[in-house]
């Protein structure tokens, strides 16, 4: 109980304690006066973990994402279930790879250790995807989580438990719909109430997550979620955290209007309330899915200087960055992916004080190779790649005491203003001296 003095107001799902001050009500016209968490618009930089079941057969065509695979077999003329039939067997069903999702070489300390050291501060886990499978001890999921079946582990609460043991934020992906639960097809109101609101809110109740981010909500208007009704809940009676985030997939109609933050997908939505105000979440994966693929290669996989052009462009924006790993089966993750957060967290170390707790400037950006962000009335121009022997700044307007340097390099730069232009020339460094393998930052003040 947060406050002392409460009036009961009794809804269908639970019988709430309402507080009598700092009351969210179940309209979108309150809910949307919340403002975001300030440690989540600091943080600029999560990792995003799909790992299930569809981990098992970890595979789907190059332009898919692997963890539709129960999905996109249904198709009977398509790549997947050409793929399962070649493998497996047209008479191996789905739900039978639950018993070869062991996750016994999962050490949620050691994932823990690499998200700290990728400089990342904050974990999303997809504790239940769109096939149903829950990664902790369900019970609206009896003998379909991971539990009941498979790992026989609660893996939602040794992953949170290893998370915060590193000083990092914890939240949970959740799967509104479930595309064969035969209760949300025979109907979908009855399935909210007596499956998915109760299994949210166990979720909520067992883990205080910081983060509560919702997906599978385009078939139906939040109405139908009753969307508004769990908020209300959450920010007002839950044992989440007072400063718990929320994202934008609440229902069809609520991307990038109502919610804490929106969430453009590969970058798949450029408008709405949320956009516009900077509020935003990019998640995408390290190739083209979020969940293990095997038939992806390393030519489909980003490089280190693509990915953290990718966070630098989004931070730039006033957004953060939630970039995805796909751990196998096993509990692995492989190799290519601990190297690119090992080296992303290399370039933070350095560069760091440009993105964390930064704001969007004036202008985000110079063209095609200047990035600007802003922080306590420091500019940073972040350039991606080397320059050359001298850097020219239009948008910069400098003052007579500007400064520059460059993180990760102690001495001041050289600079002087032409035609209105701000020309600050470069260091000249040996490589024992070069900060940082990709993208350089300089910190200018005194200007404006």
């Amino acid at each position: 109980m947060r406050y002392a003095i409460t009036v009961i107001v009794l809804l269908p799902f639970i019988m709430l304690a309402v507080p009598a001050e700092t009351v969210y009500e179940p309209t979108w016209e309150s809910l949307d006066q919340r403002p975001n968490p300030e440690w989540f618009t600091d943080a600029k930089f999560g990792i995003f973990i799909h790992w299930g079941v569809y981990s098992v057969p970890a595979w789907g065509p190059k332009d898919r994402y692997s963890e539709w695979y129960w999905h996109d077999m249904q198709n009977k003329e398509g790549e997947t279930w050409q793929f399962h039939e070649r493998v497996y067997g047209a008479d191996f069903p789905y739900t039978h790879f639950a018993h070869q999702f062991k996750a016994e070489l999962f050490d949620p300390v050691e994932w823990a250790d690499i998200f700290a050291r990728a400089g990342a501060r904050y974990v999303v886990l997809t504790s239940k995807h769109h096939d149903g499978y829950a990664l902790w001890p369900s019970e609206q999921s009896w003998n379909w989580n991971s539990m009941d079946i498979g790992p026989q582990r609660d893996l939602c609460g040794e992953l949170t438990e290893a998370v915060r043991a590193e000083g990092l934020r914890m939240g949970f992906y959740y799967s509104f719909y479930e595309w064969f639960n035969p209760l949300y097809h025979r109907d979908v109101h009855a399935y909210v109430d007596q499956h998915m609101l109760p299994q949210l809110m166990d979720l909520v109740q067992r883990y205080q997550p910081d983060i509560v981010w919702p997906d599978g909500e385009w078939d139906h208007p939040s109405v139908v979620w009753r969307s508004r009704d769990f908020l209300a809940w959450l920010f007002n009676h839950s044992d989440a955290p007072e400063d718990v985030a929320i994202n934008d997939r609440w229902g069809r109609e609520t991307r990038a209007v109502h919610g804490g933050f929106a969430t453009p997908e590969y970058q798949h939505i450029s408008e709405g309330r949320l956009m516009d105000a900077g509020r935003l979440e990019e998640c995408q994966g390290m190739g083209k899915s979020f969940g293990y693929n095997r038939n992806e290669n390393v030519d489909d996989y980003r490089s280190t200087a693509e990915l953290l052009e990718l966070l630098i462009d989004t931070v730039s924006r006033g957004g953060n960055l939630l970039l995805d790993i796909g751990p196998a089966a096993d509990g692995r993750i492989p190799v290519i992916m601990q190297q690119r957060l090992i080296e992303i967290g290399e370039w933070l170390d350095v560069n760091g004080e440009a993105i964390y707790g930064s704001r969007r400037w004036r202008e985000n950006r110079e063209g095609d190779k200047i990035r600007y962000t802003t922080k306590d009335g420091v500019v940073y121009a972040i350039l991606l790649g080397w320059p050359g022997d001298e850097v020219t700044f239009e948008t910069p307007q400098a003052g007579d005491d500007v400064t520059v340097s460059m993180l990760g390099v102690d001495e001041p730069l050289t600079v002087r203003m032409q035609d209105d232009k701000l020309i600050i020339t470069m260091p000249v460094l040996t490589p024992d001296r070069v900060p940082c393998d990709h993208h350089f930052v300089l910190r200018l003040e005194g200007v404006e």
